[in-house]
C-alpha cells in the first residue's frame, strides 16, 4: 500500500487520532464538508485499526458484512455473509485510497499528550517522538477494543515456551502437534480455538465463565447475487435494510423486555449445545450461570463441537500460577503446555489510555472520569472544548453494527463544527448540566437492561457501565442528528478581525 504521507505542516483545523473505521469515516466527512485542513495520526504503519491488528486464525466479524460497512461506500463484492479479517482490512484500505486520505495520514505517529490552551482556543498534541502539533479540534477515533488485556497471574514471565495474545498473534510459531493452552473464552477465543484445534496435538482451554453461543448463519455470497448487487444497487440497499431491521429488533430483548432473551438466545443455545456436545457433564460446564446477555453473546458453528473433541480439554478450575512448563490450577493439578495463547480481551473501559488528555485549567480527563467514564452522547465532556470522541462512553452495542453508530457520531461532530463556523465561534463545549442530565438518564435506563447483573467487560472496576448504549440505534441517530445544539456553548475567544 503506497503511503505518500503528509507534509511537515504542524497546524490544522482538526486532528484525528486513529485510522480505523471511525478515523477514516471522520476524515472522509471532513473532506466532503471542506471545513479545513485535517490530519490523521496513526500509531501503526497501516490503516485498519482492530482489523489490521487482529490476524489470529479464524478472525471474522460477528455483524453481517453489508451492515458492517459505510452506508456511503457499499461493497457489492463481499464474499461472505460475515466477512473475515483480511477482507475487512482490505475494505478500509480501499476507502482510504478511494477518498484520497493517504496524504493526510501520518503513520507511525502515536499520541502521548493533548492539552487545551484556553487563550488560543487550540489543542496542542504531542507525539511520543516529541513532535508537537496544534489544531482547533481534536477527534479521537481509537475505539474501545484497541488495547489487549493480560490477566494478572503469578509466574507469567516464567513460562519457557512461546506466548502471545490473540490481538498480537505470533504467526512465526508452528503449533502443529504442540500442547497448547488457551486462557480465556471470549469472542476471539471462540473463533481461534476451532481454527487451531485440528493442527495442535493437545488443546487445554481455561474457562473462567461460559458463554451463550448462537449459530453463525454464515456462507458465501453466490456470484449471481454479487452481480445483481453491482447491476442493481437498490437490491443491495434493500438487503442492508433487511439486515438492519432484523438486528435492530434484538434491542427489545437487551433493553426493554428481558424475558425475550430466553426465546431468542437461551433456547437456540441449549439446542446447539445438545447437538454438538454429547457428554452431559461437559454440557454443564459449558452452560453459563448468569443472565442471558449480561455478557457478550457469541456466534459460532463449531466452538462447542470443538470442545467435545477427544484431544481438547476444558479446564474450569481457577489458575493458581503459570510455571516454566505449563499451568497449575487451584486444585493442584499441573497442565503441561508447549505454548500459551491469551484470549483475554481488551481494556474496553479504559477510554483513550494511555494518552493523557488535559482540558481547561489543567483538568485531566482521567480526573474528570474518576467515578467512571461518561460523555454527552458519548462524545463530549465539559471542560474539554473542541474535543470529540468517536465510539466513546456508552456507545457500544450488544445487538447491531457499530458502523451505524459511528456514522451518527460523525454527523454530529460535523453539526457542531459547522455551527461554530456559522456563529464565528472558536470554542464548542457541552454544558455541564446537560451533560450530567444526559448521563443520569443513560445510567437509569441501563439499570433495566440485561447488562446489569454480572461482572463483565461492559462494567468498570467501580461497577459503572460506561460501555453500552441502552436503546435503539435509530433513537441514538435521532438524538445526534436532530436534537437541539442548545446543549453546547459556542464562544468566540480570539478578537474578531
Amino acid at each position: 500500500m503506497q503511503r505518500p504521507g503528509p507534509s511537515v505542516r504542524t497546524s490544522f483545523h482538526t486532528l484525528i487520532i486513529g485510522a480505523g473505521f471511525a478515523g477514516i469515516g471522520m476524515a472522509i466527512a471532513l473532506k466532503k464538508a471542506g471545513l479545513g485542513e485535517f490530519l490523521i495520526l496513526e500509531k501503526r504503519s497501516d490503516v485498519g485499526g482492530v482489523w489490521r491488528d487482529n490476524t489470529y486464525p479464524g478472525a471474522a466479524c460477528d455483524v453481517p458484512s453489508h451492515l458492517y460497512s459505510f452506508s456511503f461506500e457499499p461493497n457489492p463484492n463481499w464474499s461472505r455473509v460475515f466477512a473475515r479479517q483480511d477482507e475487512i482490512h482490505q475494505y478500509l484500505r480501499h476507502c482510504a485510497s478511494k477518498y484520497g486520505l493517504l496524504s493526510s495520514i501520518r503513520f507511525n505517529s502515536e499520541v502521548a499528550f493533548a492539552s487545551y490552551h484556553e487563550s488560543l482556543a487550540l489543542w496542542t498534541v504531542t507525539l511520543t517522538n516529541g513532535q508537537v502539533l496544534q489544531a482547533r479540534h481534536v477527534v479521537t477515533a481509537t475505539g474501545q477494543l484497541s488495547r489487549p488485556v493480560y490477566p494478572k497471574i503469578e509466574g507469567m514471565n516464567s513460562f519457557q515456551g512461546p506466548v502471545c495474545h490473540s490481538a498480537h498473534w505470533d504467526h512465526s510459531q508452528d503449533l502443529r502437534g504442540k500442547r497448547v493452552a488457551v486462557i480465556g473464552t471470549g469472542a476471539s477465543a471462540i473463533q481461534f480455538v476451532p481454527a487451531i484445534a485440528d493442527r495442535v496435538g493437545q488443546l487445554s482451554v481455561f474457562q473462567r465463565s461460559a458463554a451463550y453461543i448462537l449459530p453463525r448463519p454464515d456462507g458465501p455470497y453466490a456470484s449471481w447475487r454479487k452481480a445483481m448487487f453491482r447491476a442493481l444497487p437498490i437490491t443491495m440497499k434493500l438487503h442492508r435494510a433487511r439486515i438492519y431491521a432484523q438486528y435492530e429488533s434484538r434491542a427489545i430483548g437487551f433493553t426493554r423486555i428481558k424475558g425475550l432473551m430466553d426465546l431468542a438466545v437461551g433456547m437456540p443455545f441449549r439446542s446447539l449445545l445438545r447437538r454438538q456436545v454429547p457428554d452431559a457433564a461437559l454440557r454443564a460446564q459449558l452452560t453459563p450461570d448468569y443472565p442471558i446477555g449480561c455478557k457478550r453473546i457469541l456466534l459460532s458453528n463449531d466452538y462447542l463441537a470443538t470442545m467435545a473433541k477427544p484431544h481438547v480439554k476444558l479446564v474450569t478450575q481457577g489458575i493458581r500460577r503459570i510455571t516454566a512448563t505449563g499451568i497449575e490450577t487451584t486444585d493442584g493439578q499441573h497442565h503441561p503446555a508447549d505454548a500459551i495463547v491469551y484470549g483475554t480481551g481488551f481494556a474496553a473501559t479504559e477510554f483513550l489510555a494511555p494518552m493523557l488528555i488535559t482540558g481547561r485549567k489543567g483538568l485531566e480527563l482521567n480526573t474528570a472520569w474518576r467515578q467512571g467514564a461518561q460523555a454527552y452522547l458519548g462524545m463530549t465532556v465539559p471542560g474539554f472544548p473542541n474535543f470529540f470522541m468517536l465510539y466513546g462512553p456508552n456507545t457500544n452495542l450488544g445487538h447491531s453494527s457499530i458502523i451505524y453508530m459511528l456514522e451518527s457520531q460523525i454527523a454530529h461532530v460535523l453539526r457542531c463544527m459547522k455551527a461554530a463556523q456559522h456563529a464565528g465561534a472558536d470554542e464548542v463545549e457541552v454544558d455541564a448540566q446537560r451533560h450530567a442530565s444526559f448521563n443520569a438518564t443513560v445510567q437509569e435506563r441501563l439499570r433495566a437492561t440485561v447488562w446489569q447483573g454480572c461482572k463483565s467487560w461492559y462494567v468498570d472496576a467501580n461497577g459503572h457501565n460506561s460501555t453500552n448504549w441502552p436503546g435503539f440505534t435509530f433513537g441514538y441517530r435521532w438524538l445526534t442528528r436532530h436534537s437541539s445544539l442548545s446543549a453546547y456553548r459556542f464562544t468566540a475567544v480570539r478578537p474578531s478581525r
